[in-house]
């Protein structure tokens, strides 16, 4: 075959796949447009209405399996403005139906308007019931979504679950929320706003056929292009319902915070910020209304103390003080220091109470003697290891911090709280580079600049009961669909104090509740109760009461720390709550009902929040 003969055969091959495929586009188009009704109805997009498949929010137990968080069915009302009848619709009996006003109507039908093709909400939380009553009516333009909310059996745990709420347009700006869209709602705050993506679900997509009345006729081709929603995992936490309102009970009236926390895990057996708010006061039309009575509730039952508050530790902190002198070589547990009514500096006296004289560490412990941790922390800060006393606070800082003081501990709650610890940076900067160890003495019993967070010192109990280690605190126990929690919370966190440091700090506080010393009303028998008390200054008003403790000695099961604002010396309030939780967790009941009396007829006086 010649060469011009083979080009003519490939061209006539050529041309003859060009006609086949512009045969099957031609063919194709046809059929679309002629036979095939699917595309036709897709085109007519003013036709279909897309309604968008709330998922229910995933619901939130106890650590018991008892309910914290459920859900209830109610309705959103949408309009589509372009949809509304030209001879308009009985106002008066929607007004009727819905119960909102028509000032309410008339402003939606007006933002509605601006864009006419968009559902715009008119209002919202419908229940069930008027729901059926407004369908029998057929408002034309108008549609129900159904949706859940949120409902807290127990009304307990306000700071602690959090709230959940419409998306607002500053969020809708933020990466995170980059997927969510106006009248979605969020986790605004607590367990509900740090486990959002757990608990959210995703949205599905309901397609409506509607006549050209706008009358829905039916689903879309049988529900084809329907996607479903996928409800939110349920959550878990660690909290125990039953100490936690035992707790919130005795805290009722007083002002502060109370955490407990399991020693072993980690895990927050209760956490209590006081005042609180019922949470099913976050949910409903009335939710604006009670918000803003709580913002301006000059206690600030919104303001979750537990993990925000920057109290000063007052004498708890002295087992802070005793461990580092342990460990720096700069005390025994055998050295003794005289008080005589206090540590004189200069013309100045750190005073203390009446006790015997001189003590060693056990019993500066259980005998709270503030003389003797002002000799301790003088020791450490003028240590002679270290060129200055300013690289003597350094180290002394460092070591705060490692017991989880002065910075977060990167628990699972978004809002945790750093505290305060001061540094040298911090005493050049006020002092102009002028100060000793005398100038700061005031930390030794957990006063001066020093803020610490009730979770942080819940957390300094549990390291006191593990000898020197602990375990993230955090609040979810298990989600649903996974196999574990974040890894974190698994690892242990060991402090820079040796173990066997721990030994007489934790029997000074075994002698302090069952021996003889500032905590013995919190003697438990049988229970091994380590405690210490702590009375923290407070220039506005009378002192903080404050308790720290763990139970047994030995395998403990519980750590706890309870801080009651303006409550006196650490044994008059603080004290016997902290008890009372602990005998109701470790036993299951309460054998002094006495005690329970005294603690919730006990008056406070609060002049900072009279003001």
């Amino acid at each position: 075959m010649t060469d011009s003969r083979k080009g003519y055969v490939r061209m006539r091959t050529l041309q003859a796949v060009v006609l086949l495929i512009f045969g099957v586009i031609i063919l194709r188009l046809a059929y679309i447009q002629l036979i095939d009704p699917k595309y036709e109805k897709l085109a007519r997009g003013n036709a279909l209405r897309h309604v968008v498949q709330y998922p229910p929010r995933g619901e939130i137990f106890d650590r018991n399996g008892e309910y914290l968080a459920q859900n209830r069915a109610c309705y959103d009302l949408m309009v589509i403005y372009r949809e509304l009848p030209r001879e308009g619709f009985d106002t008066l009996q929607m007004l009727d139906l819905l119960g909102i006003s028509r000032t309410k109507l008339e402003r939606a039908l007006r933002n509605a308007r601006m864009s006419p093709r968009i559902p715009y909400m008119v209002t919202n939380f419908i229940s069930s019931e008027v729901k059926l009553r407004f369908d029998e009516n057929n408002f034309p333009g108008f549609y129900t979504v159904y949706r859940t909310i949120r409902s807290y059996p127990r009304k307990i745990g306000g700071n602690l679950l959090g709230d959940v709420g419409e998306i607002n347009e500053r969020q809708l700006k933020m990466k995170r929320y980059a997927d969510y869209r106006s009248g979605d709602y969020v986790g605004q705050s607590g367990v509900e706003k740090a486990y959002e993506e757990e608990l959210r679900g995703k949205k599905g997509v309901k397609i409506m056929e509607k006549d050209t009345h706008g009358v829905v006729k039916g689903s879309y081709m049988d529900g084809m292009f329907d996607s479903l929603p996928e409800p939110g995992s349920y959550i878990v936490t660690t909290i125990d319902a039953r100490l936690q309102a035992f707790t919130e009970e005795l805290m009722r009236g007083k002002v502060g915070a109370a955490v407990a926390i399991e020693p072993s895990t980690g895990e927050i057996l209760m956490m209590v910020s006081s005042p609180t708010f019922d949470p099913d006061e976050m949910v409903g039309r009335h939710r604006g209304n009670n918000y803003m009575k709580m913002l301006y509730n000059k206690r600030q039952p919104m303001f979750n103390r537990a993990v925000k508050a920057k109290y000063p530790p007052g004498s708890t902190f002295k087992l802070v003080q005793g461990l580092i002198g342990l460990q720096e070589g700069v005390l025994t547990p055998a050295d003794r220091y005289s008080c005589n009514g206090g540590f004189r500096y200069g013309h100045r006296m750190m005073k203390c109470h009446a006790h015997a004289s001189p003590l060693d560490l056990r019993g500066a412990v259980a005998n709270s003697c503030n003389a003797y941790f002002c000799y301790v922390l003088r020791n450490i800060l003028e240590n002679r290891r270290y060129e200055d006393v300013e690289h003597g606070f350094d180290m002394w800082k460092t070591y705060v911090n490692s017991l989880g003081f002065g910075r977060k501990l990167e628990s699972d709650f978004l809002d945790e709280g750093a505290g305060y610890v001061p540094s040298s940076e911090y005493y050049d900067r006020v002092y102009h580079g002028s100060w000793n160890a005398l100038t700061v003495i005031s930390l030794s019993i957990g006063q001066g600049e020093l803020g610490c967070t009730p979770l942080q010192m819940a957390n300094f109990a549990a390291i006191l009961a593990n000898r020197g280690y602990y375990y993230i605190p955090h609040i979810v126990k298990r989600i649903e669909g996974r196999d574990s929690i974040d890894r974190r919370f698994y690892e242990k966190q060991y402090t820079m104090i040796d173990p066997k440091h721990f030994e007489p700090i934790v029997e000074g506080m075994w002698r302090g509740v069952n021996v003889g010393g500032t905590s013995t009303v919190a003697r438990l028998d049988g229970w091994d109760v380590c405690g210490k008390t702590g009375t923290a200054q407070n220039p506005q008003g009378r002192d903080h009461s404050t308790f720290l403790s763990f139970a047994p000695k030995d395998n403990p099961r519980i750590a706890i720390s309870v801080y009651v604002e303006n409550g006196g010396f650490g044994a008059t309030i603080a004290l016997p709550i902290a008890s009372l939780v602990e005998e109701y967790y470790l036993t299951d009941t309460i054998t002094r009902p006495w005690l329970v009396d005294r603690v919730k007829n006990m008056q406070i006086y609060y002049p900072s929040y009279a003001k």
